[in-house]
């Protein structure tokens, strides 16, 4: 699983996987998952950057999702643990959100397990996001994988496009993990806002 083409279609798998993550619509998915994740955090970190107000509305039709700069530090090949590391770190924060609920049943593994199948990402890879999927949540390992204010931004986005937080519990899981990960609330409502804008019906 430390092969990062396997980590990369791994993630892509988990994030088609799961309920709302299914939800991620047109340009996201085209990117693949850790462009897509970098590309939309490194927009809410723009927008925050800027002063604007996040959009409290998601609108459809959004300008077209980039992958983010070579040169800034939201791009994968900036990771300073290295690229597959930190993917696999995105992957652990995907897997902790969706079982923030508790809804992580054997159907929805089941559908995952499906899912990487298809995704063809090799047998390792495979049995490494299943194991993950039976590991206890330990919230300390996932934020001490995030090395940069720009991969905390990312783990965020990660979690939040996992899982649309419509039970209290999911809220609350969210809310805990910007709190530990020590981001700005206008920069979480900025990330809130452009993961509804990349699950909005085109």
């Amino acid at each position: 699983a430390k092969d990062n083409p396997l980590a990369a279609g791994a993630l892509a798998a988990v994030l088609l996987g799961t309920g709302p993550g299914r939800q991620v619509t047109g340009a996201a998915m085209k990117l693949g998952g850790l462009a897509a994740i970098g590309g939309l955090a490194y927009k809410a970190y723009q927008n925050y950057k800027a002063g604007n107000v996040p959009a409290q509305e998601p609108v459809a039709g959004e300008p077209e999702l980039l992958p983010p700069p070579k040169d800034t530090a939201f791009h994968p090949s900036q990771a300073p643990q290295g690229e597959a590391e930190f993917t696999l770190t995105l992957v652990r924060a995907m897997i902790s959100a969706a079982k923030a609920d508790g809804h992580v049943d054997d159907e929805e593994r089941q559908k995952i397990a499906d899912k990487l199948k298809l995704a063809g990402i090799g047998a390792e890879a495979e049995k490494f996001l299943l194991d993950e999927l039976e590991r206890p949540l330990d919230l300390d390992v996932l934020i001490a994988g995030a090395k940069t204010d720009a991969q905390k931004v990312e783990l965020y986005t990660a979690s939040r496009l996992t899982i649309d937080p419509d039970t209290r519990t999911e809220r609350g899981y969210l809310d805990l993990l910007a709190g530990r990960l020590g981001l700005p609330d206008a920069l979480v409502d900025h990330v809130e806002a452009t993961v509804s804008a990349a699950k909005a019906p085109a």
